[in-house]
This record gives structure tokens, C-alpha cells and sequence, in this order.
């Protein structure tokens, strides 16, 4: 699958309204329709590049601008941020990172903001701290135990395989073992105790569904 629709995928699945177009003619003719609170803005686009939609899109709105590019260099983010975008991520990126930065624009420029606690019986995650407790004790957790964690509460029920794990957790251009999952499933069930993440024989894992 591409990045535009993993990303797509990964922002519906949150939440978002997405729209998607090819190209940098399509991205400006869609925005000129269209009322958004962000563009997440690909520089490497065909026929006008990112660089030159976001020229354009700055002359005509204030619109919150996150771009994305493989072009990691320091004159390309200058650029970037001299066309008055308001965050810039280089490619291989995490999803939830990714996800982290939308919701800190939106959040400074009045769009959705993110949900600021997710439960599951009595364990309690504050994405926004990125903290968690349980029982009202700390509990200790690794960035990718809590971004784990973070799916399986925020979609109790939903049965993830181990492949959407990596790609939502590990970033999608991972390309390690899948079993990888499992030793970081193990760890977690070792903090929070049994009752929080179901095994589903054969496909994967899902979060429990009773928030008691």
C-alpha cells in the first residue's frame, strides 16, 4: 500500500476527514473547493511541488501547513518554514509521532483537538503527556508500549493483526520480524495484569472492550 493511503487509513481511523490528491494542480484545485482546518503537504509532488502549493495556499489562507518530504536537508526545511508552514516531517516517519504533531497544530490553531484521556478499567493513558497510570500508580512504559497501548484503548474491541501493529507503532517502512509484537504484547500484560489485551488465535490482538 502507498504512503498516501496508509496515511489516509491511519488519520480516518482516528477520527480525521481526509481528502487526497496526486498532485500538486489536484491539491490546489481540491483546497480552492474545499473548507480544512490542516494540509498535510508532500513536497515531492508532480506538475507543482510542495513548495510551490504551499506559496500558493499562503497567499490565499492561513490554513495550518504540516509538510512531508524525503528531503531531509536543511536548506529544503528553511524553505519550508520561510513559506510559513507550521511543521515539517522527513520520511521514514512513526505514525503516532505524525500523529502527535496534526493534533499540536490543531490544537494552537482552534481545529479538533485531541482526546485527552483513554481508560480501559483501571488503567488510565493521557496522550497528550504521553504518562499512564494504573490504580493511580505510575505505570512505566516504553514509547512503543504506551503507542500499543494507546491503539488497543482508543478502539476497544478492534482486532489488529501484527502487521498493522508494526506499520501504526514501528512506521511502515519496517521491516523486521512481526513476531516483534509479541515480546513488547508479553511486557505489557506483565505491567497491567491479565484483562487488557485479548489474543485473537490466528490473526492478532485487540484491546478489551468492557471500560469499567
Amino acid at each position: 500500500m502507498e504512503i498516501q493511503e496508509l496515511l489516509r487509513a491511519y488519520l480516518q481511523e482516528e477520527g480525521y476527514q481526509v481528502e487526497t490528491a496526486g498532485d500538486g494542480v489536484e491539491a490546489l484545485s481540491l483546497f480552492r473547493r474545499g473548507k480544512f482546518d490542516l494540509v498535510l503537504l508532500d513536497i515531492l509532488l508532480p506538475k507543482i511541488d510542495g513548495f510551490g502549493v504551499c506559496e500558493v495556499i499562503r497567499r490565499e489562507s492561513d490554513v495550518p501547513v504540516l509538510m512531508l518530504t524525503a528531503l531531509d536537508g536543511e536548506a529544503e526545511q528553511l524553505r519550508g518554514f520561510d513559506l510559513r508552514a507550521d511543521d515539517y516531517v522527513t520520511k521514514p516517519f512513526s505514525m503516532p509521532v505524525l500523529l502527535k504533531k496534526i493534533a499540536a497544530i490543531l490544537r494552537r490553531s482552534g481545529g479538533r483537538e485531541e482526546r485527552e484521556v483513554l481508560r480501559c478499567r483501571d488503567a488510565i493513558l493521557y496522550p497528550e503527556e504521553r504518562t499512564a497510570t494504573l490504580a493511580g500508580e505510575t505505570l512505566e512504559l516504553t514509547a512503543r508500549e504506551f503507542a500499543l497501548l494507546e491503539a488497543f484503548f482508543a478502539h476497544p474491541g478492534r482486532v489488529y493483526t501484527r502487521e498493522a501493529l508494526l506499520s501504526r507503532v514501528w512506521g511502515y517502512d519496517f521491516f523486521g520480524d512481526a513476531r516483534v509484537v509479541d515480546s513488547h504484547i508479553k511486557n505489557l500484560r506483565r505491567k497491567l495484569g491479565v484483562g487488557y489485551i485479548e489474543t485473537v488465535r490466528g490473526v492478532g490482538y485487540r484491546g478489551a472492550k468492557e471500560d469499567l
